[in-house]
């Protein structure tokens, strides 16, 4: 373990969820992918039949499980911070927290997105947190990034009471 590992494991952690697809989001590339080795299978028979499924099955889960890879954390302790993926925001430039609905996703990222956000999607999540910055020397607005929990992390982030949670 790095030692910036052992240091996030010992501060307090006040809410944590990992961005994982969702299981019915796994068939559709999984049966993808053993079509497509049964269409090498058919097409190259000179090659061993088993061949085909070892390669493109597993390549599938792996790209599965790297779009599960990404986290949302928000800690506490001396320097609250919020995470997510390897960006952190320490929380003292945090100006306000906007919870963006399922309903207002599509404006947000389409003609309501600044260039220069910093953004973090996953379209099998459906809500979506954007925090407004306050920090002169960063050129970024605002984070806007995909969470499960929107009412949460934004209470945590604003400094508002809220049950923590974690996925």
């Amino acid at each position: 373990m790095t030692e910036s590992a052992n240091t996030r494991t010992k501060v307090d952690l006040r809410h944590a969820e990992r961005l994982t697809v969702p299981w019915w989001d796994w068939l559709l590339p999984l049966a993808a992918a053993v079509l497509l080795a049964a269409q090498i299978q058919y097409a190259y028979p000179a090659l061993p039949p088993w061949s085909p499924y070892v390669l493109l099955v597993p390549l599938a889960v792996a790209a599965l499980v790297a779009l599960s890879r990404r986290r949302v954390v928000v800690e506490g302790g001396a320097e609250p911070r919020l995470w997510v993926g390897a960006a952190h925001l320490p929380l003292r430039f945090v100006r306000s927290v906007d919870v963006i609905g399922k309903q207002d996703k599509r404006r947000a990222l389409g003609p309501d997105l600044d260039p220069a956000a910093f953004c973090v999607h996953k379209p099998w999540i459906r809500t979506m947190v954007r925090v407004h910055l306050d920090d002169p020397n960063d050129p970024t607005p605002y984070w806007i990034f995909s969470t499960r929990h929107p009412e949460t992390v934004a209470a945590l982030l604003t400094g508002a009471d809220a049950t923590s949670r974690g996925d």
